[in-house]
C-alpha cells in the first residue's frame, strides 16, 4: 500500500482507493474505519464464502476456459492459509450452519471439506457431469444444487435443483431456463433463495424463496418484476437476507438495490437510496448483527464502487464509498463478491480488474463505535440584517467527539419562508467546529434556517438547532447631480441614478419629480430610468431664488424606496 487517498476523516492508506465520504484509517479496534488489500492469485472468480467461526475467507477460481481451478483460503488478516485442490473446475461455495463443513460445487457435482483441518470429506455427484457450473446452497441441513444436462449455451440452459443428503442426491423437479443462483445463510438455515439471471431467452427473471426445512423444498414466496408492457424485469448479480431474515436485498443491475419484504417478496416500505450516478449493482450484503449493509457496483473514476451504511434504509446516515480506480486495488466489485464476519467487524470485498482477469481482496473494518456530536450556541447570521437578494451567512459551531477529523465534515440547511423550503448547499465545518451556511433570501418576510448534520458510520446524529430571522427589502438610493445657479425662464438639467442593493431593479421604471419655488409646490413630469439606473429631469424654473427638487422612487415587492433632493438658486434675467 502507498499514499494515502482523502477521506472525510483520518486518511486511509492504500493506492487507487478513495475512500468518499466517512471517516476511514487503517487501524482496528480505534473505532473508525480500516482496510486492507490482497491480490489474489486468481484470474477468475466463482464465490466468496466468510466462516466466522474459524476466521476463514474462502475465494473460488472458476478457471473454466482453461479447465483448471482452486480454492484460495485466507484468515481473517489477508494472510494465505492454503489451498483446496478441487477434481475439476469449481464455481460456487455454500457454508454449513454449523460452519464445520465447507461445501463446493464442481463440474462433476459437490465436494465438501473440513473447515478445521481442510481435509476432504465427501463427494456427491451430479446427474451430470457436463461444462456449464454449477450452483450450489445449504439449507435444513442439507446440500442443494443445480445442473443441466448439456455442454454449451451454459446461460440459456434449462437448470434443475437437486437435493443431497448422505451422498445421495436427488431431482426437486425445480427447473427454469438460465443458470439458477442459489442463496443461502445461517441466520436462516431452512431458508433456501433462488434467483434466476436474466438472458436472451429470458427477460423476465423470477426470484423465489424455499423452505428446505422438510425432505424436498416448498415455495413460499415468487415474483417476476416487469409491468404490464413488458418494461423493468430484474437483472441480478447478488442477493442477501438481512440479520433477523425479515428483508431481502437483491443487486439489480437495472434499478440498483431491490429491498424486499422476505415473506411475499414486495417491497420494503422504505428503500434504500440510489447508487450514486453511473454506478451499476453487482452486490449486496447484510452483516450478520445487523447493522450495516454494504452495497457493491462497476463504477468509473470517482463514482463510488462501494457502499457502507446502516442496514436501517430509514436512516439517513451518510455512507461510507470507496471508489476503486487503481492497479493496485481493481477497478469495480465483483458480481456476488461481497461478505461479512458474522459479528459485523469485517466486511470482505473482491474486486476486479475492467478486464475482468485480476482479482483483489479488501477486508474493510467498520468504525466499531460511534461518537455523540452537537451544535454549540446559538446561530447567528452576517448581516446582521438579511436583506431579499443579498448574499447571507448562518452561522454557528458543531463540536464532534472521538477521532478529530483530517478533512472538514459538512453541515446542510434549509431555509423556510412564504415561498416554500429549500435546502441550501452543504458548509463545510472549519477545525474548530465553526461553520457558515451560505444563501441568498428571496422572499421579503420571516424565515427560519434549519442545520443538520446527519452524522457518519464514526459520528451519530446531530439534533437540529433553527434560526428565525425576517429578511427585509433591499435598500435603493438616489444619486442627483444639479447646476448651482439657474435663470428663470431658462432650461435648466438635473441628472441622476437611481441603484438598488439584492436583484435587479425591474424596467421601465418612473420617478416622481416635485418642484417646490416661492410661488409654492408643484408636479413634475416623471423622470424615465435607463436600463443603466441614470435619469434626466429637464426645467424651466418660473420663479427666481432658491428652487428646490424633490425625486422619489416608490420602491416595489423586494425594494425600499427612497428619494432625493437637490436645490438651485435662480436668478433674474439680466
Amino acid at each position: 500500500m502507498g499514499a494515502a487517498a482523502a477521506v472525510a476523516a483520518l486518511s486511509l492508506g492504500t493506492v487507487g482507493l478513495t475512500a468518499l465520504a466517512a471517516p476511514a484509517a487503517l487501524a482496528a479496534g480505534t473505532g473508525t474505519a480500516g482496510e486492507l488489500v490482497v491480490k489474489l492469485p486468481v484470474s477468475s472468480f466463482g464465490s466468496l464464502v466468510v466462516d466466522s467461526v474459524h476466521q476463514r475467507v474462502y475465494v473460488s477460481d472458476d478457471r473454466r476456459t482453461s479447465g483448471t481451478g482452486s480454492v484460495q483460503v485466507y484468515d481473517f488478516g489477508g494472510e494465505k492459509v492454503t489451498t483446496l485442490v478441487t477434481d475439476d473446475v469449481p464455481s460456487t461455495m455454500a457454508l454449513s450452519s454449523d460452519s464445520s463443513t465447507l461445501q463446493v460445487s464442481q463440474t462433476t457435482g459437490v465436494i465438501t471439506f473440513d473447515t478445521t483441518t481442510y481435509a476432504r470429506t465427501g463427494r456427491v455427484y451430479g446427474a451430470y457431469d457436463v461444462y456449464c457450473p454449477r450452483e450450489t446452497g445449504f439449507a435444513g441441513g442439507r446440500t442443494w444444487y443445480t445442473g443441466t444436462n448439456n455442454d454449451s449455451d451454459c446461460d440459456n440452459r434449462t437448470y434443475t435443483v437437486y437435493g443431497a443428503a448422505n451422498g445421495t442426491s436427488t431431482s426437486t423437479g425445480w427447473n427454469d431456463i438460465g443458470r439458477l443462483r442459489l442463496f443461502s445463510t445461517p441466520q436462516t438455515p431452512d431458508r433456501l433463495i433462488m434467483a434466476q439471471p436474466r438472458g436472451t431467452t429470458v427477460t423476465d427473471p423470477h426470484l423465489a424463496v424455499f423452505d428446505a426445512s422438510g425432505t424436498g423444498l416448498v415455495r413460499t414466496a415468487e415474483r417476476r418484476f416487469a409491468d404490464s408492457t413488458g418494461q423493468g424485469g430484474m437483472d441480478m448479480r447478488d442477493v442477501a437476507e438481512s440479520a433477523d431474515g425479515s428483508l431481502i436485498a437483491v443487486a439489480d443491475a437495472r434499478t440498483g438495490t431491490r429491498l424486499l419484504n422476505a415473506d411475499d417478496l414486495s417491497d420494503a416500505s422504505t428503500a434504500y437510496q440510489p447508487l450514486p450516478e453511473g454506478a451499476v449493482a453487482s452486490a449486496v450484503a447484510f452483516s450478520g448483527d445487523g447493522k450495516y449493509v454494504a452495497r457493491g457496483a462497476a463504477a468509473t473514476g470517482g463514482t463510488a464502487d462501494l457502499l457502507i451504511q446502516p442496514a436501517d434504509p430509514a436512516d439517513a446516515t451518510p455512507p461510507l464509498e470507496f471508489a476503486f480506480e487503481g492497479a493496485l486495488d481493481g477497478s469495480k466489485v465483483a458480481p456476488r463478491g461481497l461478505a461479512w464476519s458474522e459479528d459485523g467487524s469485517r466486511l470482505f470485498a473482491v474486486t476486479s480488474s475492467t478486464t475482468g482477469y485480476e482479482y483483489w481482496l479488501h477486508i474493510v473494518q467498520p468504525p466499531a463505535a460511534q461518537y455523540d456530536t452537537r451544535f454549540t450556541g446559538t446561530l447567528s447570521t452576517s448581516a446582521a440584517q438579511p436583506v431579499v437578494g443579498e448574499p447571507l451567512g448562518i452561522r454557528g459551531r458543531l463540536e464532534i467527539d472521538g477521532p478529530a477529523p483530517a478533512q472538514p465534515v459538512k453541515v446542510t440547511a434549509v431555509r423556510h419562508d412564504a415561498g416554500g423550503d429549500r435546502t441550501l448547499a452543504p458548509a463545510e465545518v472549519d477545525a474548530d467546529g465553526t461553520f457558515t451556511v451560505l444563501d441568498v433570501p428571496s422572499v421579503v418576510g420571516p424565515a427560519t434556517y434549519t442545520v443538520s448534520f446527519t452524522g457518519d458510520l464514526t459520528h451519530r446524529p446531530t439534533e437540529n438547532i433553527a434560526l428565525e430571522t425576517e429578511v427585509a427589502k433591499a435598500p435603493t438610493s438616489i444619486a442627483l447631480t444639479a447646476p448651482a445657479e439657474g435663470v428663470k425662464g431658462v432650461g435648466l438639467r438635473i441628472t441622476g441614478t437611481l441603484t438598488g442593493q439584492g436583484r435587479a431593479l425591474p424596467a421601465g421604471i418612473t420617478l416622481s419629480v416635485v418642484r417646490t419655488d416661492k410661488r409654492g409646490t408643484g408636479t413634475l413630469t416623471s423622470a424615465a430610468v435607463a436600463a443603466d439606473g441614470t435619469f434626466t429631469i429637464d426645467d424651466i424654473p418660473g420663479a427666481n431664488g432658491e428652487v428646490t427638487y424633490q425625486v422619489g422612487y416608490a420602491g416595489d415587492d423586494v425594494h425600499l424606496a427612497s428619494g432625493a433632493t437637490a436645490t438651485v438658486r435662480v436668478r433674474k434675467p439680466v
